[in-house]
């Protein structure tokens, strides 16, 4: 008998994204749910061969539900994942309702599969930032061999993760663009189309971003405390894939071909470095793919012991859906979920 899943949120991109991940990975599951709010029921919805229809969460019985994919938000999970997960179902969340809770465990299967372990408390699972999540991925082997002690970044975030909405903006401003027409703003501080925003989310007292703190405080978590992190973060008129500029410094000497070399056994990781025009990864390429694509790898000539390296990947896929995914075949490969018995 294979598991019942429920994926809320279903009608958002990460949402749809799951369903589209759950059919092509061929998730063990008898039975998947899509739902939302009550104004999307019965709003049809793709996965793999099948068409779903959405259907209503506050009307929904988690009793008999063993996985709860959470794509809602912040405010939607921090009322429904205490009330799902109180039933017995695990909820796996996207949001930052959860993330820096400690009874709740943050997950990256490449880098803390382990920690998933640790569920059982509130029956809840975060996902971290999409940001943080492919930075993790690169940044876990290059720890396990040298010790990192800093890490400068700053990400070239697509509009993707700011939800439908984002993509809809940057879409609707380039046209108006190339019509001459009046150009509106609504989801993004200032204008996206052919510009760069160096903020995401809102500022805090110290000068940085939330999206910026995330960064630091999920390395810490997932990673290693000790680990000093700053992060600019920069939302960029791209659709779908999230950039990183990365520089590591270590406590021992770690060159770039010994770190690539490292990276390239890696789970999670392609690497695509050729020194040539055109030879590296871009946001476009990164697109429905599942890796983290590792280019630019070279040493870093002032510091000490330093490299530096560009990161990119799907930020609705490795970043959000995928994880979340993964982080369920964890549950279910490790033997940490009970099925549940289902009504006749």
């Amino acid at each position: 008998m294979g598991y019942k899943v429920a994926v809320v949120g279903a009608t958002g991109n990460v949402g749809r994204e799951m369903l589209n991940i759950l059919a092509d990975r061929a998730f063990p599951a008898d039975e998947v749910i899509a739902l939302a709010s009550r104004r999307s029921v019965g709003t049809e919805i793709s996965f793999g061969d099948k068409v779903l229809k959405c259907r209503a969460l506050e009307d929904h019985d988690f009793s008999d539900t063993d996985i709860c994919l959470m794509s809602a938000g912040g405010d939607v999970s921090k009322v429904w994942s205490p009330k799902i997960g109180a039933q017995g179902c695990v909820v796996i969340d996207n949001s930052s309702a959860w993330r820096t809770d400690p009874d709740v465990p943050l997950i990256v299967p490449e880098v803390n599969a382990d920690a998933v372990a640790g569920f059982s408390k509130k029956n809840i699972i975060a996902n971290p930032n999409c940001s943080t999540a492919q930075l993790v991925v690169a940044l876990k082997p290059l720890h396990e061999a040298a010790t990192i002690t800093r890490v400068v970044v700053s990400t070239y975030q697509s509009v993707s993760g700011a939800g439908k909405e984002g993509m809809d903006e940057l879409y609707n401003q380039t046209k108006s663009v190339y019509s001459l027409s009046q150009m509106e703003r609504k989801k993004f501080p200032k204008r996206i189309a052919f510009n760069l925003i160096p903020q995401i989310d809102v500022f805090m007292e110290d000068g940085f971003t939330k999206e910026e703190w995330k960064m630091v405080v999920e390395t810490k978590k997932m990673l290693d405390p000790k680990i000093k992190l700053t992060a600019t973060c920069v939302r960029v008129p791209v659709f779908i894939g999230h950039s990183e500029a990365v520089n590591v410094e270590f406590a021992k000497p770690l060159a770039a071909d010994e770190a690539r070399e490292i990276l390239r056994r890696a789970p999670g990781i392609l690497i695509d470095d050729k020194r040539e025009p055109g030879g590296y990864m871009t946001p476009h390429e990164s697109a429905g793919e599942d890796a983290v694509y590792i280019s630019r790898l070279r040493d870093d000539p002032t510091v000490d012991n330093g490299i530096a390296f560009w990161c990119v990947s799907d930020n609705l896929r490795k970043g959000a859906a995928l994880n979340a995914v993964q982080i369920a075949e964890v549950l279910v490969e490790r033997g940490l979920l009970a099925q549940k018995k289902r009504a006749a």
